[in-house]
């Protein structure tokens, strides 16, 4: 083997959709003596358990991971059970409540099941920082504490902008980078994977291994997934997500919602097409040879594959041109129950369908006329709906259900 071929081989499959890597040269240098020595790059990805359900944002630097474990690196997902009692506060316009350890089991619990989905677990070691930061005697936080200033610690774009609104900033969050820092230092990373919001955190690792005579890690960001919304970032919270466990037809469905701009993004980070054929797709679009709708219906199947399998992917795809391109009823349609006879089509499609998070997005598109019942367009926002079983509910293009009591 080459060993100059394989490290270029490596650093173009580990770049893809990295948003800022500190720094190539020096990943390049570490794959070479991983190779010449025989001995896996330990790679580590650190999440707190603040929360329980993973979407494809979150797969992002998830599926990076699992490229350098299909590359033979030791993977370390490290789970914060003690920094997650701070709270990370990497974008929060103010300070996060402690979380229980009784939640944090749950949660640690939720996020193992649906790694599988992505990882393999064989050969993923996890690693919970509570093991070491719990043991640190008051002395050793000081001497951690002594490797930074103040004035290091606000250039943090959160803690300035708060500090700049006359917003609290708790002396426990200046701590939560530098013991996300520690981390590394403590399971001797030679890279850590995080998202671009990250990245303050992520060079504190730098430093501590730095002054404590090790080589620092190298330091991979990823971007942060647009939501399906094209504006805001993926959140459950603001319902603009996809998450890794959803049924094949309403995650192929919440694809085909986004913008066609958007799709290529996805394409690059939530796939594994080649980039030379992503490049060519687009390149089709550009000059008209090919459809947007047939790369979005390409990209569906795509994710679909990815957190289900091949014939799952086939199926959604065939569900989809059946439903809404040939509209064909006579296929299975996600079924929601709903008690009541009578429902105000508002509150029909925010309260009991969850098609949209508030009744503004509700009325507009049932003034254009989005909003059909058995293929009848509603557009009176004060409309009272009668329930009947099998009725088929459609929320614009992409949103539909049929009514069971």
């Amino acid at each position: 083997m080459d060993i100059n071929v394989e490290v270029q081989r490596q650093l173009n499959i580990l770049k893809r959709g990295v948003e800022e890597l500190i720094s190539e040269k020096e990943l390049e240098k570490k794959l070479k003596k991983s190779l010449e020595t025989n001995t896996p790059l330990i790679v580590k990805l650190g999440i707190d358990p603040t929360g329980s359900d993973l979407h494809i944002g979150h797969a992002v630097p998830l599926r990076k991971l699992k490229q350098f474990q299909d590359l033979g690196h030791r993977v370390k997902f490290l789970i914060g059970t003690f920094t997650a009692r701070i709270g990370d506060p990497t974008g929060k316009s103010e300070t996060r409540p402690m979380l229980s350890s009784e939640d944090i089991t749950k949660n640690i619990q939720t996020y193992l099941d649906q790694l599988k989905l992505i990882l393999d677990m064989e050969k993923t070691e996890v690693v919970y920082n509570g093991d070491w930061l719990e043991k640190l005697k008051l002395e050793d936080v000081l001497k951690l504490l002594s490797q930074f200033t103040v004035a290091q610690m606000i250039q943090r774009d959160d803690f300035s902008k708060r500090l700049a609104a006359g917003k609290p900033v708790s002396l426990v969050e200046f701590m939560y980078p530098i013991l996300q820092g520690y981390d590394s230092v403590a399971i001797d990373a030679d890279v850590e994977l995080g998202a671009t919001e990250q990245t303050f955190n992520l060079l504190r690792g730098r430093d501590l291994q730095r002054n404590a005579g090790t080589e620092p890690q190298i330091c991979m960001m990823m971007p942060i997934l647009e939501g399906l919304d094209g504006v805001e970032k993926m959140s459950k919270s603001l319902n603009n997500y996809i998450g890794i466990t959803e049924a094949p037809n309403d995650m192929f469905g919440k694809v085909m919602s986004i913008s066609d701009d958007l799709m290529w993004n996805y394409y690059e980070v939530a796939t594994d097409v080649p980039m030379e054929e992503i490049a060519k797709l687009k390149a089709g679009v550009a000059d008209g040879s090919i459809h947007p709708m047939d790369c979005k219906k390409r990209l569906g199947a795509e994710i679909v594959t990815i957190y289900h399998n091949e014939e799952e992917g086939r199926k959604a795809y065939d569900w989809f041109e059946n439903v809404f391109s040939k509209r064909n009823m006579d296929v299975d349609l996600p079924e929601v129950k709903v008690d009541e006879d009578e429902v105000g089509a508002i509150d029909l499609l925010v309260k009991k369908l969850n098609f949209f998070k508030g009744t503004s997005d509700a009325r507009r598109l049932i003034t254009q006329g989005g909003f059909k019942v058995n293929d009848v367009a509603i557009k009176d926002v004060k409309a009272m709906v009668k329930i009947e079983a099998g009725m088929i509910v459609r929320a614009g293009k992409k949103k539909i259900v049929k009514i069971v009591k």
